[in-house]
């Protein structure tokens, strides 16, 4: 196997809810740290939502390898951010049999 190449620093992010001050909660995100990547794209397409166009790119993003449990192993509930960019975890899974490396299905949405 060829070791990918982790060059894009991204952070991982969870969701946390905020009380609103009202008796109720938002939903905010903090980060767990940051993990280098490799980002590739996978595919692409426009799509409606509220009234208007959105892109939305799939990626691959390959981390290295966490234990199950480890808050730096990557979760479909959470997020990668570079920037402004935001890509949304959908799903992970090991790259190779050693788990060295994790490979993660992540969506990223932009008005178009």
């Amino acid at each position: 196997m060829k070791a990918p190449r982790l060059n894009r620093a991204l952070a991982l992010e969870e969701p946390v809810s905020v009380a609103d001050g009202s008796g109720g909660y938002t939903q905010s995100w903090t980060v767990l740290g940051h993990l280098w990547a490799e980002v590739s794209f996978r595919s692409g397409r426009e799509t409606e939502a509220g009234g208007g166009a959105r892109s939305l790119a799939s990626y691959r993003i390959t981390v290295r390898g966490a234990p199950t449990g480890s808050t730096m192993r990557p979760r479909p509930d959470q997020r990668f951010r570079e920037g402004d960019r935001v890509y949304r975890i959908l799903s992970v899974g090991e790259k190779d049999p050693e788990g060295r490396f994790l490979t993660c299905i992540a969506q990223e949405e932009a008005a178009a």
